[in-house]
């Protein structure tokens, strides 16, 4: 099936794009010992950046993991209680040390994957994980071609083309939009995949889209945005890396140009958070959470960041929730669930299981359908709160009906 899905998406989704994954539950009993990892000990692997352009994002997504793992540190296989270690391999945040990292983990020992931020280093490292029998559980890598064509993908976030769609009925019904401007790194398969799938549905409305894209490494942004001011754009929908995104928001704010801006789930960090505070800028964001859905989850992670000088660095200096922490957090519930079901720490009896898993989260209800993607219908869409320098939420959206 995934196979003939592929070839089906194959022309449409190209471009591809970058972000998240799905989960599951059940119990297993009569459960035979693990065989993956060894000892006491179950081991998952963590295929994350902690380097590079999307490290921000990586370690508030690693921060979920670990603080699910700390609360809930170990899991019952067959009635025998086994600990759980999280081990950690930085991809870097690039397709091409991906692989790498992915050979690193395989080799570790491990029964099972969690991760990427970012989905074009979770197709660069899919294929090793694929030929290792390992199952991978993607937690924001949005891009179609994440799971496309690999039976050894899931994923428990919204896809891209979901998100572009949410994106452009919100910028018609909030804005009532007529003409957007989208700008994305030059390349790069997350932002120009979103940019195509944000026109398709832009234009099919009845809209125009101008499209542009910015060289790697560009740091002056300038043009870009007078153009879209010139060219008299409603709203400016930009799905870059957070260090771009930074960028963008402050020569944005210095040059007073006074469009709203629209971002997917890249852009819901602290970093880009950080820098429309004190503007008159207008952000928007597409994402995953947002901080006041679940009280206890809420709690529990401001008291992990808060009594833990690593974890406070991790989450950028500061006690702010991140979706991806969220999702990071559901990720790891997901796989505990995996195991369970499985009965056995054996990364095949898991791959097997997984497709039957379902969970519900601090991020909503998690399953998986034919393709191994989640199973969902709504997205959070949140502000930039300028002068208080936090996230407000605006409303949960649907994509086209």
């Amino acid at each position: 099936m995934k196979k003939i899905m592929a070839m089906l998406m194959a022309g449409v989704m190209a471009m591809g794009l970058t972000a998240c994954a799905a989960a599951g539950s059940a119990d297993g009993a009569g459960a035979a010992a693990p065989s993956s990892s060894s000892g006491d000990t179950i081991r998952i692997g963590v295929f994350e950046p902690s380097t590079g352009d999307s490290a921000s994002g990586g370690k508030k997504e690693i921060l979920g993991m670990q603080y699910a793992n700390a609360e809930t540190p170990t899991v019952e296989v067959g009635g025998k209680t086994y600990n759980v270690e999280l081990v950690m391999a930085d991809n870097g945040s690039s397709a091409d040390k991906a692989p790498s990292a992915a050979s690193e983990l395989v080799g570790k020992d491990v029964s099972l994957i969690l991760g990427s931020y970012g989905s074009g280093v979770s197709m660069a490292g899919g294929p090793k994980f694929e030929e290792a029998g390992l199952a991978a559980i993607g937690v924001t890598c949005t891009n179609p071609n994440v799971t496309a064509g690999n039976d050894y993908y899931f994923r428990i976030c919204f896809l891209d083309n979901f998100q572009a769609d949410v994106l452009a009925n919100f910028a018609m019904e909030k804005f009532s939009a007529k003409k957007a401007y989208c700008l994305g790194e030059n390349g790069n398969e997350y932002d120009q995949g979103l940019c195509v799938f944000f026109k398709q549905v832009f234009e099919a409305a009845g809209g125009e889209v101008i499209t542009d894209s910015f060289p790697t490494n560009n740091s002056d942004f300038t043009s870009y945005l007078n153009k879209a001011k010139s060219e008299g754009a409603d709203v400016i929908f930009t799905p870059v890396s957070i260090a771009y995104a930074k960028q963008i928001m402050e020569q944005a704010a210095s040059l007073d140009i006074g469009i709203p801006f629209l971002g997917s789930d890249t852009l819901d960090d602290n970093m880009v958070l950080e820098a429309t505070k004190g503007t008159n800028l207008q952000l928007y964001v597409s994402t995953f959470y947002q901080e006041g859905g679940s009280e206890k989850f809420d709690k529990g992670i401001k008291d992990y960041i808060n009594n833990n000088s690593d974890a406070m660095t991790a989450n950028g200096g500061n006690d702010t929730i991140a979706a991806v922490t969220a999702m990071g957090y559901d990720a790891y519930y997901v796989a505990l669930e995996a195991i369970k079901a499985a009965g056995s720490g054996d990364k095949g009896a898991i791959k097997a299981a997984i497709p039957g898993v379902t969970y519900t989260g601090v991020s909503g209800s998690i399953a998986f359908d034919q393709v191994g993607d989640a199973v969902r219908d709504t997205a959070y869409i949140k502000t930039a709160d300028t002068s208080a320098g936090t996230w407000a939420f605006e409303k949960v959206q649907t994509g086209s009906k």
